[in-house]
């Protein structure tokens, strides 16, 4: 008997239904989550896997590759999507969301989520710890604005080499604000060098790898983008076109049709939410920057055709995108002029 699998991943154990011919459940069960008691259990049923579907998450790909790896045909589901159908359901527990998981694993309704690489997991990992100190810092350095703020000393425009030095300035004479703000400056200063640490790391990644440096030859794209860009697709061929990154990153319109009222919105904002700011800020970079190319000129034209620079950011944060795509697929670097660039696609 065939069988479909739906398992609802939790920290510490996971729900798992199975389902037979009909839909009917066969069995359910609860195991911890750990890649070798998912393996035994597959392997000890009686029944012909047909699908193994899960909620894609941090765990899920830990026992996704687990799986994988045994033999298994595992599918990882888009969260979003997921979420929405089970909300129809009267009553959540772990046991209804695992019976769910395996009735739209057998359907086929659901969005197939790419499993990342070790590599392109190891490489996201640098960013968000980077991402973290950075939010880490300039949420310390607002607080202390706010903080001085209630006593009438407003810090102004500082730079971050200047900063330190401006509220030692305002704090002279006062103990108890001494008091406060020293050892706020001595963290700060120890997350700035830390900071440094990871901006080291992230640029000797970027620079080691070809396809970021690859990459790099675009104005606006810099390590972090680079990288970012990297980590999230992994795998280039997954996409059978360049024009798919970007509904795959929720930069194309949102649309909502119920008979005759057609709606079109603002982007759809699904899929990877680094990726997507990562873009816009190259897509800013590019427009800000001295050194002109026909993309920049594209989106200069756009801006000035509908009147509006933030839609045009957006436009040209798609087409980086699906340019980016197109020189990691035929390995070639970026060309100012579009013509070049066209030519040497086609030879």
């Amino acid at each position: 008997m065939s069988v479909f699998i739906g398992v609802d991943v939790s920290l510490a154990s996971s729900a798992i239904c199975i389902l037979g011919e009909g839909g009917k459940i066969i069995k359910e069960a609860k195991i911890d989550s750990e890649p070798a008691a998912f393996v035994a259990f597959m392997q000890n049923l009686p029944y012909e896997i047909t699908g193994i579907g899960m909620e894609a998450g941090p765990l899920s790909q830990w026992l996704h590759k687990a799986l994988a790896d045994a033999g298994f045909q595992v599918v990882l589901m888009e969260t979003h999507r997921v979420k929405k159908a089970l909300s129809a359901m009267p009553i959540k527990t772990d046991r209804r969301d695992a019976e769910g998981i395996a009735h739209l694993l057998q359907l086929g309704w659901f969005s197939a989520v790419h499993c990342k690489s070790v590599t392109a997991q190891e490489t996201r990992a640098v960013l968000t710890g980077r991402n973290a100190l950075k939010k880490a810092l300039i949420a310390m350095e607002l607080s202390m604005r706010g903080i001085l703020r209630n006593f009438g000393l407003k810090m102004g425009q500082i730079s971050k080499k200047g900063y330190e030095e401006r509220v030692r300035e305002l704090i002279d004479g006062n103990d108890m604000l001494k008091q406060m703000a020293l050892p706020i400056l001595a963290a700060r200063a120890e997350l700035r060098k830390q900071l440094a640490v990871f901006e080291r790391q992230v640029r000797s990644m970027a620079m080691k790898d070809p396809v970021c440096r690859k990459l790099m030859t675009m104005p606006g794209v810099g390590p972090v983008v680079a990288l970012t860009y990297r980590a999230a697709i992994d795998d280039p061929t997954r996409f059978r076109r360049s024009k798919d990154i970007g509904p795959w990153v929720g930069l194309t319109p949102s649309r909502e049709e119920s008979g005759e009222r057609s709606v079109v919105g603002a982007i759809s904002k699904t899929g990877d939410v680094g990726l997507r700011c990562a873009l816009f800020q190259a897509a800013n970079s590019m427009l800000n920057c001295g050194s002109e190319n026909w993309l920049k000129t594209w989106a200069q034209q756009l801006a000035e055709k509908c009147g509006n620079r933030r839609k045009a950011k957006v436009a040209l944060a798609r087409r980086i995108g699906v340019v980016l795509h197109r020189m990691w697929m035929d390995n070639t670097d970026f060309r100012s002029i579009r013509e070049e660039a066209m030519a040497l696609r086609a030879a």
